[in-house]
């Protein structure tokens, strides 16, 4: 097998990218290996300031705008700012913080990881020439999609239950994208992608003591932030895939190592809960799709 790396990126000049979170951790190194291979990048972040110095690390074409996908009028405006692209990585996320809502009433993780993203690819759907890439997680395997209770209206929140309801919610979008794309003939694809275990800030944004605990796992066992961003880099540039392909680490368990295609559980192919999380979503972002 080729240990495919960011050296392996084919060139990429001409070639505009549009990149979530990519202030720190994974959306950085995304968007600076991008940049490396001459893609002019949009850096997407909550926080312009750090997004800014970012940028500052990264060589080439790289641009900063404001975008915060926990709040939908940001989403539109960021949306409507953008010209012709040739691809979406849907990156940005958090995990397990506490219960909290969005600026738009939303559960807090399943209105960023999945719900921002959901309308965001809608909005630029049309814009986009080349595919979409939405970061999921190994995480995806222990989710449950309750369409009932989405955002944890009438349940008793659980910070992990609602992380894994925001990872399956984000490969379901992305396979469910790519059956609506095929069906439609369209050129564009669909792709997903998981990090395995990396070290990014997103371990110290729990809000609670787990943060020390997956402090100390950043240190013993995780591979690094550029090490994560491999599989959405392979899924955002490499011509062959095909749509519909999850990318990840082809280490023990999806844990580190180099990317590959790699498999779901049977959850995230349920054709009939996408079919309704994708009505839902539309119902709650306000975003139809073409």
């Amino acid at each position: 097998m080729t240990n495919w790396t960011a050296a392996d990126i084919s060139d990429q000049i001409g070639r505009t990218f549009v990149v979530t979170g990519a202030n720190s951790g994974l959306g950085a190194s995304t968007a600076r290996a991008l940049a490396g291979a001459g893609a002019s990048v949009v850096l997407a972040c909550r926080n312009t300031a750090k997004g800014d110095q970012a940028a500052a690390t990264m060589p080439g074409q790289v641009e900063v705008r404001q975008l915060d996908l926990a709040d939908l009028s940001s989403v539109r405006s960021f949306a409507a700012g953008i010209d012709q692209i040739d691809v979406l990585v849907n990156n940005a996320g958090i995990m397990a913080v506490p219960q909290g809502k969005t600026v738009d009433g939303f559960e807090r993780q399943i209105g960023t990881n999945h719900l921002g993203h959901f309308a965001l690819t809608g909005l630029l759907f049309p814009k986009i020439s080349d595919r979409v890439v939405t970061l999921s997680s190994g995480a995806h395997r222990m989710g449950k999609i309750n369409i009932d209770d989405l955002n944890w209206e009438r349940r008793r929140y659980g910070r992990w239950a609602a992380y894994g309801q925001s990872k399956l919610a984000n490969l379901m979008f992305a396979y469910e994208l790519q059956r609506r794309l095929a069906a439609a003939k369209s050129p564009v694809k669909s792709l997903a992608a998981h990090p395995g275990y990396a070290s990014t800030e997103l371990q110290s944004h729990t809000e609670s003591v787990q943060d020390k605990v997956m402090a100390l796992g950043n240190r013993l066992i995780a591979q690094s932030a550029d090490m994560g961003a491999l599989p959405e880099l392979y899924a955002a540039t490499v011509p062959t895939l095909r749509g519909g392909e999850f990318i990840g680490p082809h280490g023990r368990l999806g844990l580190n190592g180099y990317p590959k295609i790699v498999g779901s559980n049977k959850a995230s192919r349920d054709e009939a809960v996408a079919a309704k999380l994708w009505t839902l979503s539309e119902e709650l972002t306000g975003v139809s799709y073409p």
